[in-house]
């Protein structure tokens, strides 16, 4: 099945290899195709970790002791132990909990001005959870910017937390620009005030070591080859924090409802390959990555390449086309047979300008995110890059002729 021609129809992607990318998905970023690894263990799961976890009765302590064994391979990748791990119905619901449980744990009535600390390119779950903090919580929110890189400075994020602060948050690593984020320079100010640090390791997660200094981490089972529908929350047992929810005796009254057993077992199944694998899949990856940040300047004008060119994920590369329009970009390159992601990628279906991008003073339309699956090939990548410049070359054609 060839889906490399200009006029491959972009549901020629629908139907790869069990466990396999489509050919030409460079979307990662946003969700991976099921790691083998959790394929194997889901179908498994089903069948072993149906019951209540919650019960006595053999099949019951069966699904318990499979979600203990989910909880203690999890905690040995992100660096927690397997009593401070909780599983989420996402990463987005991870990040709600975990902001909204710190912040209601250090209220104090009649205190001062409380407010929340966070980087100006956060995923929009901590910054619109931020906005929801300051409307019903009455605390402010400092955003600290980044540089022309998507990088924090240390030391002015360090500034921005002051006795004043019950929270500060700082992602592993940037989902637009891959962008890595000095965490472990802003938690020793955090730990040194006592202000818990969350930390967004969604993208991070698997694929980089996580830093450690952390007090709430959370991530996302899809983002690494799991399941969707499963997040990790993190959070340290000297952390202060509080169910924003009613009174739960599920999930250690940190996530109310039912455990999904199968899908814990099988987001933990492929965290761990992705970990075992996480080096060798790094390398070739990033081996690809600069070989686009090389050549899309050398093959089209007017081409800014973002993000920084060293302390990034290996997997994720995002460029700008100046004159052009990010919705028409995609369309084409999902004709030429190529999904790639443009604009904000927590708001996709409507391309608006990216709040990353613009944090970073670079060009906020027109820009391709492209992130690498593990099977991504250099072939996949040669053919990627000819489809840009036949893709750019003649919407910008198209645009003098008006």
């Amino acid at each position: 099945m060839s889906t490399r021609g200009v006029s491959a129809p972009s549901d020629a992607l629908a139907s790869p290899p069990p466990g396999a990318a489509p050919p030409g998905y460079f979307d990662a970023a946003s969700t991976e195709p099921l790691h083998p690894a959790a394929r194997e263990v889901l179908l498994a799961a089903a069948d072993e970790g149906w019951a209540d976890p919650a019960r006595l009765y053999g099949s019951a302590r069966r699904a318990r002791m499979l979600l203990d064994n989910a909880r203690e391979i999890v905690a040995a990748v992100v660096g927690a132990r397997p009593d401070e791990v909780t599983f989420t119905a996402s990463g987005t619901q991870a990040i709600q909990l975990g902001m909204l449980g710190s912040v209601a744990a250090r209220r104090r009535q009649g205190a001062g001005p409380r407010a929340v600390a966070v980087s100006a390119v956060e995923h929009s779950a901590v910054l619109q959870t931020a906005a929801h903090l300051a409307r019903h919580e009455s605390t402010t929110t400092a955003e600290v910017g980044v540089d022309r890189d998507g990088l924090v400075d240390a030391a002015e994020f360090a500034a921005a937390v002051d006795d004043d602060t019950v929270l500060a948050c700082l992602q592993a690593a940037n989902h637009e620009v891959g962008t890595v984020q000095p965490v472990d320079e802003v938690a020793a100010r955090c730990a040194d005030l006592g202000v818990p640090l969350l930390v967004d390791a969604a993208q991070a997660a698997g694929r980089l070591p996580l830093p450690q200094g952390w007090s709430v981490l959370t991530a996302s089972a899809h983002k690494w080859g799991g399941p969707a529908g499963v997040g990790v929350l993190a959070i340290r047992r000297d952390v202060r924090w509080r169910s924003p929810l009613p009174d739960d005796e599920r999930g250690g009254g940190r996530v109310p409802g039912f455990e999904n057993v199968p899908g814990a077992l099988a987001a933990a199944a492929a965290l761990r390959a992705r970990w075992e694998e996480a080096d060798a899949v790094a390398d070739r990856q990033r081996e690809l990555v600069d070989h686009i940040r090389a050549r899309i300047p050398e093959l089209l004008d007017d081409v800014d390449v973002v993000g920084h060119p060293t302390l990034r994920l290996p997997h994720l590369v995002t460029f700008s086309c100046l004159y052009l329009d990010g919705e028409a970009l995609v369309s084409e390159l999902d004709r030429a047979g190529f999904a790639i992601s443009s604009g904000s990628s927590c708001t996709s279906s409507t391309l608006r300008p990216s709040h990353v991008l613009a944090a970073m003073g670079a060009l906020t339309h027109g820009n391709v995110r492209v992130s690498l699956t593990r099977d991504a090939t250099r072939a996949d990548v040669d053919r990627f890059l000819a489809a840009v410049v036949e893709v750019v070359t003649r919407l910008r054609a198209g645009l003098e002729a008006l």
